[in-house]
């Protein structure tokens, strides 16, 4: 794989999985895996090259954030172009009940914010279909609360 950045840091990542490192397994004591530093540097190569070998675009960190929310905080759309397309999880909220689109709002880059809220969308409206028939429902945003609950895998959820 080409890595069009020749950062020291990506580099050294690089090495790292090329010795034969999981790249699942967190590197650090924030429990941010390769991938995480990936869509938090903007690096959508070598994104893309974490996600070909295996890397869990859902892992959580210390602070609850996943790849999705680093590449949202930094504004990189092709990051979270990338994250939606392998089916990354759009809801998934951080410790303290962010989700990828509040951060990308409260981080001041509401492009990546419309195009988080239009994934949803689309993926409401086409889970109604599925479950309605040929019925196409509207879609109407609520508010969200920053309450967040715990599911059975432990990730955390609005």
């Amino acid at each position: 794989m080409l890595l069009l950045d020749c950062d020291l840091e990506v580099d050294s990542l690089k090495y790292l999985l090329e010795a034969g490192a999981s790249v699942n397994a967190p590197p650090d004591p924030w429990e941010q895996s390769p991938v995480h530093l990936a869509a938090g540097g903007g690096l959508v190569y070598f994104l893309l090259w974490q996600l070909q070998t295996g890397a869990d675009l859902n892992q959580q960190d210390v602070l609850g954030e996943a790849p999705l929310h680093k590449a949202a905080k930094v504004g990189s759309l092709e990051c979270l172009s990338l994250l939606v397309a392998s089916d990354a999880q759009i809801d998934l909220c951080n410790k303290n009940g962010q989700t990828a689109e509040d951060l990308a709002l409260s981080c001041g880059f509401p492009e990546c914010a419309k195009f988080l809220t239009t994934i949803k969308c689309m993926q409401t409206i086409k889970s109604n279909e599925q479950s309605d028939g040929d019925h196409c429902v509207p879609v109407f945003r609520q508010k969200r609360s920053f309450g967040s609950t715990e599911n059975t895998n432990g990730k955390r959820r609005c």
